[in-house]
């Protein structure tokens, strides 16, 4: 799964996803976490590409239960087009997630040990995403995401089985417009791992209210050099 995530260079990430700079400054983010609100790119009625806020957490427009703790925050590539919690989205409202990382608990026998994974130098990048619009009790839209997710590849299986599909940016234009359902699950492959590195973090990223450089700052392993 995907439970927090990064948007440490937000401009970056923007002129990546859009081909310019949105306009709009963008904050960055060093711990993304379920229920907050982030941007994504949708497509326009044009056509264009358009970044807007929306909920990590996907509530399907026919829901009637708006219990955040059933919000959805991943979508498993393999089923999205069947699940009806997710198979209008997968046919007519996907996005792409902006980010430059992402982050994985690896378990030991007396803790746990957070991860930081991300493309090599920290490229920009986006992930596969899903959205819905419902409404709340007081009838106001609220428009959610959830971020789809694929096998591991072999750096991040030893920490966690599944990991978010990565989109590259034939990927990304793929992702966004019309295409076959078939075509769309072949772009939900693991991105290739000799592309991605792993930099042990500490704990500060374990709390979610938690959202500061500290977050991603690489901590030594005795006998290892920081992978910075």
């Amino acid at each position: 799964m995907c439970g927090r995530y990064t948007l440490t260079t937000p401009r970056e990430v923007s002129v990546e996803l859009l081909g310019r700079d949105s306009g709009s400054p963008l904050a960055a983010r060093y711990n993304v976490a379920p229920l907050q609100v982030a941007p994504v790119v949708v497509a326009g009625e044009d056509g264009s590409r358009q970044i807007t806020s929306m909920r990590w957490g996907l509530i399907p427009y026919w829901s009637t239960n708006r219990n955040n703790s059933r919000a959805l925050i991943n979508a498993r590539a393999e089923t999205v087009g069947e699940k009806a919690c997710f198979k209008e989205s997968f046919s007519h409202r996907r996005c792409v997630i902006a980010a430059d990382g992402f982050y994985e608990w690896q378990r030991s026998v007396l803790d746990r040990q957070p991860f930081l994974l991300r493309l090599k130098g920290g490229a920009p990048f986006g992930f596969a995403g899903l959205w819905d619009r419902s409404y709340n009790a007081g009838k106001q839209v609220i428009e959610t995401f959830t971020i789809v997710t694929t096998v591991a590849n072999e750096l991040v299986k030893p920490i966690h089985h599944r990991m978010p599909v990565i989109l590259g940016h034939q990927a990304r234009e793929e992702w966004l417009s019309e295409c076959e359902p078939l075509a769309l699950r072949q772009l939900c492959e693991p991105c290739d791992s000799s592309s991605m590195e792993i930099i042990p973090v500490g704990r500060h990223v374990n709390n979610a209210s938690n959202d500061s450089l500290d977050c991603v700052r690489p901590i030594w392993f005795r006998h290892q050099k920081t992978l910075f």
